[in-house]
C-alpha cells in the first residue's frame, strides 16, 4: 500500500487535492487513474481512503470514501539524542526509530557535542517519509534542538533514564523499563555525556542505565533503547 501524508486532513474532510509534485508522482510514476483508491494519513492517527476523481499531472483531485482511526500505543516514548558528527548517522536513527515506533524526538546539544546545528526541515522530511514507508498513522514529534541543561530541567512524567558509559552505578535499562509508561531516555554524543551533565541529570530524577556490555555509537544506542521499549510493550 502506498501511503500519502497531509496534516491538513481531518475526519470531516470530503475532498482533497494533491500537490503538483504528488499529482505528477501519482499519475506518471504510480500510473493511477480516475476511480483508483489512494490512502492518506494526517499523522494524527487517521487513515483516509480517497477515490481519484481527476487524475491530472498538475492537479490530482480525490473524494474521501472512507476513514479509519488507529489509536496510539499505550505508552509514550521520548528520546533525547545528541546530534551525531555525521548527519547521515542521525538521519538513519530518525528513519529507523520512526519505523520501530517512537512518539517524540529532541536533539540535545551537550558539552561534548561536535555538531550543534541541525537541519530541522530535512529531518522532518525524513521522519515523514519513514512514517509513510512503515505505514504508521501517527507522526512522531520532532522538537527543535535544545541544550542539555535546559532539557533536563523540564517537568517530565513517567520513567526517566540517562544512558552513559561512565563508571557510575548503572542499572540495566531492560530491567528497569515498565510497560504502558511514559518514558524519556537521554542518549549522549560520540564523546558521551560529561560528568557534570550526568550529575545534573541525576539531580532531576533521571536513572543512570546501561544498554549492554559493549560501547555503542550514538545512533545505535538510540535504536537499542527505542527497540527495547517497543519490544517490552508488544502485545
Amino acid at each position: 500500500m502506498q501511503l500519502f501524508y497531509n496534516p491538513e486532513l481531518t475526519e470531516t474532510t470530503e475532498q482533497f487535492s494533491f500537490s503538483k509534485e504528488e499529482s505528477k508522482h501519482i499519475t506518471k510514476v504510480l500510473r493511477k487513474k480516475e476511480g483508483d483508491i489512494l490512502h492518506i494519513t494526517n499523522g494524527k492517527g487517521w487513515c483516509f481512503e480517497a477515490e481519484i476523481s481527476v487524475a491530472g499531472t498538475k492537479k490530482c483531485l480525490s473524494i474521501i470514501v472512507s476513514k479509519q482511526f488507529k489509536a496510539k500505543h499505550e505508552y509514550n516514548l521520548h528520546l533525547a539524542v545528541a546530534p551525531t558528527k555525521m548527519n547521515d548517522r542521525f538521519e538513519w536513527f530518525l528513519e529507523k526509530a520512526t519505523e520501530i515506533g517512537i512518539d517524540s524526538i529532541t536533539p540535545i546539544i551537550c558539552d561534548h557535542s561536535e555538531r550543534k546545528i541541525i537541519k530541522q526541515d530535512r529531518f522532518e522530511k525524513i521522519v515523514q517519509s519513514a512514517m509513510k514507508q512503515s505505514l504508521h498513522y501517527h507522526l512522531p514529534k520532532l522538537n527543535e534542538a535544545i541544550s542539555f541543561n535546559n532539557f533536563v530541567k523540564q517537568d517530565f512524567k513517567g520513567q526517566l533514564f540517562i544512558a552513559h558509559c561512565e563508571k557510575f552505578d548503572r542499572k540495566s535499562l531492560k530491567r528497569e523499563l515498565e510497560v504502558k509508561q511514559d518514558i524519556t531516555i537521554l542518549i549522549g554524543p560520540e564523546g558521551d555525556f560529561s560528568v557534570k551533565e550526568i550529575e545534573m541529570a541525576l539531580q532531576h530524577r533521571f536513572i543512570p542505565v546501561t544498554l549492554g556490555e559493549t560501547r555503542l555509537r550514538t545512533e545505535t544506542a538510540a535504536i537499542v533503547a527505542c527497540h527495547s521499549v517497543a519490544f517490552l510493550n508488544q502485545v
